[in-house]
């Protein structure tokens, strides 16, 4: 009779430790699938493919100063370069970063002309490109829209470069 009673009086006990079991797996996830996805957290933006700097979305000359901060390698200099003979050519030219890019414009009128890091160019977008003269050299999928993709050995003829910011300054800009 006492082996009856240990086997009776042992299956509630079994039956509720099981159904704490079940209970514990669809309650919570495991500890080791958190880890797996948590990202490290680093002060420095994170590059994306190409090398384009992730930077968040902002207006103003801060963020496009850390997206040019951010840049790789040789596009940093150059990237320096032309945000200087952009400010020198549009005075009071108005900038922000949006969609990883920075963005040139005049406050109230659009924008005229992006900057775009790729693996082994940097890529200016004159929204109005089209409209140039002469007409920059890259041909886009939007038919106003015209690139001029600048890569680390290219000269960049700073006089042609000026005149265009100066053309583009003067058309209607993109609303973004």
């Amino acid at each position: 009779m006492a082996t009856d009673r240990s086997r009776t009086a042992g299956r509630p006990v079994a039956k509720k430790a099981a159904a704490k079991r079940v209970a514990a797996k669809t309650a919570t996830p495991r500890k080791s699938a958190a880890k797996k996805t948590a990202a490290p957290r680093t002060d420095e933006p994170r590059l994306l493919s190409g090398g384009n700097p992730q930077i968040p979305k902002g207006y103003g000359d801060a963020p496009v100063q850390a997206y040019i901060a951010a840049m790789p390698g040789w596009k940093r200099e150059l990237g320096q370069r032309l945000d200087a003979l952009i400010e020198r050519a549009v005075p009071g030219v108005y900038k922000a970063v949006k969609w990883n890019s920075p963005l040139y414009g005049i406050e109230g009128q659009g924008w005229f002309l992006s900057l775009h890091c790729f693996t082994h160019y940097l890529k200016v977008a004159f929204f109005r490109g089209a409209s140039l003269r002469p007409v920059p050299p890259g041909a886009s999928k939007m038919p106003q829209t015209r690139y001029l993709d600048i890569r680390e050995d290219d000269a960049l003829d700073e006089a042609r470069f000026t005149d265009w910011v100066k053309q583009a300054s003067r058309l209607p800009g993109e609303r973004m």
